[in-house]
C-alpha cells in the first residue's frame, strides 16, 4: 500500500486530494491509503468514527445547458485520529516504510515559524514544528524520505515549509545527520490546487437533495465543482506515486509551478478574498449571490481586468480566458460557497492573494489601485467592527446579520480592544511590510472605513 499522511480533515482535502487518491484506487492505478491527522486540538472526529471514514462527495455544476450532479463514494481514508490524544499512533506512522506522501492544508497562516516552540511540546506548536518532530522520528527509525505536498495557498508553499523545518532543526539543535537526511531524502514539492469546494450544505433543502442522490444521509458529504487541477512540482521519482492525467481532478507534474500558482492565486483566490468583505456588508451569503448582484459582479470584473490580469503573465490573452472561466465557475448555482467560509483567516489571505497585485499596480502606475483598496477597506471595516461574544467567539454585526469571524486571535483581540486600523496597517509582522508607505493608501482606507461603517459608502462611485 502507498500510504499518505494528511494534516487536515477539512472539506477541501476530502473533496480534492482524497477524491484523487480514491479515483486512482478505483482505476487500479495503485493501492492508496490516506491517514488523516488533526493538525489542531479543536474539533471532533466523531463523524469519521461513525462512518468508518467512508463518505461521499457530490460534484455539482453545469455543462452544455444541463445540470450535473455526480456522486462519488470515497473509501480510501483508512483512519482519522487526533495526535493530541494518540501520540503513539502518530509516531508509529512516521516509522512505517509504506508511508510515501505527506499532504497538508493548514490555511495560509499554518506555515509559519515560532521561535518559542518547545521540542517537548506538541499541542500549541505550529504545524511545521509538528512535522519536524514527525520527520525526526522517521529519521531515527532509519526509514526513507517522503514526498511532502503542502496545498496551502502561499507562494512556493513547499519551499516555505522547508525553511520552517530547517528553522526548527536549528532552534532545537537537532543532529547534523537529521538535517542532511531532510535535505537529501525528503522532496518538498511546491503545489497549486484549484477546485472550489463549498463543503457540507448549510440549508436543509440541499441536505435532503444530497441524501436523495446518495441514497443515505452522510454527515461528511461535501459539495464541490467538477473542475479540478493539481499542479505538482516534479522532483525525484514522484511520478511513481502521483499520476498525471484526469483522475477526478486533472494532475500536472511540472518543473515550473510558478505560472500555475500565480494565475490561480491572483485571479481566482484574489477575486474571492477581495470580494468577500464587500459581499458580507451588502448582505450576501454566497459567491453566487454576489455574482448575480450587478454592483458586486461589476466590482469583480473591473478588479480583474484593471488590477489583476495585467500583472499575471505576459500572455494576457491566456489569463483573460482563465479569468472568464473563473467568473463562470463563480456563477455555478450549486456550489453555495459561503462567504463566511472564504473569510477564514482573511488577513493572511489578503496578504498572500491580493497584496502582490496591489504592489504590481502601484509600481506601474504610481498610485494605489481603486478596487483592491476598496476590498481592503471593507476588510478593515469588518475587523474594526469585531466584538467578543459571551461564548468566547468573535462576531461582527453587519447591516443585515451578525457573522462569526475566525482568524489569528491576536488580530481579533487587537480590534476588540479598540485598535487603530492605520497602526494595524503599519505592522510588518502582519503584512510583511508597512502598508502606509504606499502614498494615499492609509488616508483612503481611513476615509472608506468610516463611510462603510456609517452606511455612506457606494461601491461603484
Amino acid at each position: 500500500m502507498i500510504k499518505i499522511l494528511q494534516f487536515g480533515e477539512g472539506n477541501f482535502l476530502r473533496t480534492f486530494a482524497d477524491a484523487y487518491f480514491d479515483c486512482l484506487n478505483k482505476e487500479k492505478e495503485g493501492d492508496y491509503g490516506v491517514y488523516i491527522v488533526k493538525p489542531i486540538p479543536f474539533g471532533s472526529l466523531e463523524k469519521f468514527e461513525k462512518s468508518g471514514c467512508v463518505y461521499h462527495i457530490v460534484l455539482r455544476g453545469c455543462a452544455n445547458g444541463k445540470d450535473l450532479e455526480d456522486v462519488y463514494k470515497i473509501d480510501c481514508v483508512k483512519d482519522a485520529f487526533s495526535p493530541f490524544e494518540d501520540a503513539d499512533k502518530f509516531y508509529s506512522i512516521a516509522r512505517d516504510e509504506e508511508l510515501k506522501i505527506i499532504v497538508s492544508n493548514t490555511t495560509e497562516a499554518g506555515i509559519c515559524f515560532n521561535g518559542k516552540d518547545d521540542f517537548g511540546g506538541f499541542e500549541n506548536i505550529t504545524y511545521p514544528a509538528k512535522l519536524t518532530k514527525f520527520l525526526y522520528e522517521r529519521y531515527k527509525a532509519g526509514k526513507s524520505g517522503l514526498y511532502i505536498l503542502p496545498v496551502e495557498l502561499i507562494d512556493r508553499n513547499a519551499d516555505e515549509l522547508k525553511k520552517c523545518v530547517d528553522g526548527y532543526i536549528k532552534l532545537w539543535a537537532l543532529p547534523d545527520g537529521f538535517k542532511e537526511w531532510n535535505d537529501k531524502e525528503n522532496y518538498y514539492c511546491n503545489t497549486l490546487v484549484d477546485r472550489i469546494v463549498s463543503g457540507y450544505p448549510k440549508d436543509e433543502a440541499t441536505r435532503e437533495r444530497l441524501c436523495d442522490l446518495i441514497g443515505e444521509r452522510d454527515e461528511l458529504v461535501s459539495v464541490g465543482e467538477p473542475f479540478g487541477l493539481w499542479a505538482v512540482e516534479k522532483k525525484g521519482n514522484i511520478s511513481e506515486y502521483i499520476k498525471e492525467g484526469s483522475h477526478n481532478i486533472s494532475v500536472v507534474l511540472t518543473r515550473d509551478i510558478d505560472y500555475y500558482k500565480k494565475r490561480k492565486v491572483r485571479v481566482l483566490n484574489g477575486s474571492h478574498t477581495n470580494l468577500v468583505p464587500a459581499g458580507l456588508w451588502y448582505g450576501k451569503e454566497t459567491v453566487y449571490d454576489c455574482m448575480t448582484d450587478k454592483k458586486l459582479s461589476s466590482f469583480v470584473s473591473e478588479t480583474l481586468s484593471e488590477e489583476i490580469i495585467p500583472f499575471v503573465s505576459d500572455d494576457v490573452k491566456a489569463t483573460e480566458e482563465f479569468a472568464e472561466s473563473v467568473k463562470e465557475r463563480f456563477l455555478n448555482p450549486f456550489l453555495n460557497h459561503q462567504l463566511t467560509s472564504i473569510a477564514l483567516n482573511a488577513i493572511s489571505k489578503w496578504r498572500a492573494r491580493d497584496l502582490p497585485s496591489f504592489k504590481d499596480y502601484y509600481e506601474k502606475y504610481g498610485k494605489i489601485p481603486r478596487n483592491l483598496t476598496i476590498g481592503f477597506s471593507y476588510l478593515m471595516a469588518t475587523y474594526k467592527s469585531v466584538k467578543k461574544g459571551d461564548d468566547g467567539n468573535y462576531y461582527v454585526e453587519l447591516p443585515t446579520r451578525t457573522v462569526e469571524l475566525k482568524d489569528n486571535i491576536p488580530y481579533l483581540e487587537y480590534f476588540v480592544g479598540g485598535g487603530c486600523v492605520i497602526e494595524f496597517m503599519k505592522d510588518e509582522k502582519v503584512w510583511g511590510e508597512d502598508l502606509t508607505k504606499y502614498e494615499g493608501f492609509a488616508e483612503t482606507v481611513r476615509r472608506n472605513v468610516k463611510a462603510i461603517r456609517s452606511g455612506d459608502f457606494d461601491l461603484l462611485k
